[in-house]
């Protein structure tokens, strides 16, 4: 399902990959593991009790019961085909997975294979916490997983997970008030475009007064959905320069997105002004209650209204608006990333290589309702379905690249601290456009400036 919004530690900036030397405090306790390692043998390490067999901790975040089934029976199907390289399958949290495995990394405690998002790997990566995977790529994994969703786990010059899960973002739909209203219904080979998606929710409920929207935006975390939706339109915001620096930028094609939001909600009234502080769960009771036409939500949240929706509620998926670039929009996919710590890196990505066979990757992909990454994946008839609208959802994954943050220095702090609340007081209408720009803008190239020094 998709990644829920996790609290991050910062860490001080490091300029170079592979030029700096790590912390004190993790050299310290890297050699007391070391020495544990001796006086009483760990995971990880061989079991002399046991024939020398290795064990791998592997630390999975899925948490809902079909993920969580899928992963515990690809471990034990592992551990019966491999006697001699047991996993341990061990419970992490979306919720707290960022500082705890900054812990572990310090204190030389970290999971051999560690289950994350793209979007948290940088800060790891350049710490030198995780392995370059570079040279333990098999061939065919390292084929299968096409280069776009390669980019959003390369940092530096080296790979630092393996992207295998991805959401793209879809618009649910009631079919039957959209069916009564007769307007156009998109499809990904004929998508709205987002001048034609404004004036369809202008259709569906524009200022009607009577508590029915064309569309309802959740956007209490409004960075993301804006960054990774705006590349439909050609919008980047970060421009890295020669000198390999970023610089934000918000130029016409950044503002397509958030000026359609703006208007939606301030201008049209074609959508709710209450559901910009809500998370897309928060969304569903509305629109099971015929409130909104229309909520832009991952594609995973299918699950949720399978579940949650009354009997005899007609749903779709829509394809996302397209702008100048078609549906382009950005995405941080689930990944796999092995410790750098871990003595068993070669194990460690034998496993991998088992757990992400095409096969088992679409068993995980419809545990977690999401996009497997592989093309031999994406081909499987399962994932091709009209029920549930997977077709819809399988025929965006060409379309779906590294989203505009990933390898930014800083963007934790520009995102929290600039472009959170201005766009928030953007959306619901506080400020102006030309205000949106210059806190994006001036305050935000501040705080990357200090990372970049």
């Amino acid at each position: 399902m998709r990644t829920p919004q996790r609290l991050r530690l910062r860490l001080r900036p490091r300029l170079r990959l592979r030029s700096l030397p790590r912390p004190r405090l993790r050299l310290f306790a890297a050699a007391a593991a070391a020495l544990a390692l001796v006086l009483t043998g760990c995971s990880g390490a061989p079991d002399d009790d046991n024939g020398g067999r290795i064990t791998l901790q592997f630390q999975s975040l899925a948490w809902q019961k079909e993920s969580v089934d899928a992963n515990k029976e690809l471990v034990k199907e592992w551990n019966a085909a491999h006697p001699d390289v047991r996993v341990e399958y061990v419970q992490g949290s979306w919720d707290s997975v960022h500082d705890q495995l900054l812990t572990s990394f310090e204190g030389g405690e970290a999971p051999d294979i560690i289950h994350d998002a793209s979007d948290d790997l940088a800060d790891f990566a350049y710490g030198g916490y995780l392995a370059d995977l570079t040279d333990l790529l098999p061939e065919r994994l390292k084929s299968d997983v096409p280069q776009r969703s390669w980019e959003t786990a390369t940092f530096g010059d080296g790979i630092y997970g393996v992207p295998f899960l991805q959401e793209p973002r879809v618009l649910i739909a009631n079919a039957k008030w959209l069916k009564k209203s007769g307007v156009r219904i998109p499809t990904p080979d004929e998508p709205w475009s987002w001048q034609e998606f404004r004036k369809i929710t202008e259709e569906l409920g524009g200022d009607a007064g009577d508590g029915k929207y064309g569309v309802a935006w959740p956007l209490k975390e409004p960075v993301s959905a804006t960054l990774n939706l705006s590349l439909s339109t050609g919008g980047k915001v970060f421009h890295r320069g020669a000198d390999g620096k970023v610089e934000v930028r918000f130029d016409a094609a950044d503002q397509v997105m958030p000026e359609t939001v703006h208007h939606q909600v301030n201008s049209d009234k074609s959508a709710s002004s209450s559901t910009l502080g809500m998370g897309g769960s928060d969304t569903l009771p509305g629109f099971f209650g015929g409130k909104y036409a229309m909520v832009p939500l991952g594609f995973s949240y299918r699950q949720q209204i399978v579940q949650q929706a009354p009997d005899g509620f007609d749903w779709q998926v829509l394809p996302a608006p397209a702008g100048e670039d078609g549906l382009t929009q950005g995405v941080s996919p689930q990944t796999l990333s092995i410790a750098e710590d871990s003595p068993h890196k070669k194990e460690a990505m034998e496993f991998i290589d088992f757990l992400l066979q095409p096969e088992n990757m679409v068993r995980l992909a419809q545990g977690d309702w999401m996009l497997p990454t592989g093309t031999e994946a994406l081909k499987d008839p399962a994932l091709h379905t009209k029920k549930n609208d997977w077709a819809t959802g399988t025929a965006l994954a060409e379309h779906l690249r590294s989203a505009p943050a990933q390898s930014v220095r800083g963007y934790p702090e520009w995102k929290d601290k600039v472009a959170t609340p201005a766009l928030q007081e953007y959306y619901s209408g506080a400020i102006d456009l030309d205000e949106l720009r210059r806190r994006l803008v001036e305050d935000g190239n501040l705080v990357l400036a200090r990372y970049q020094r």
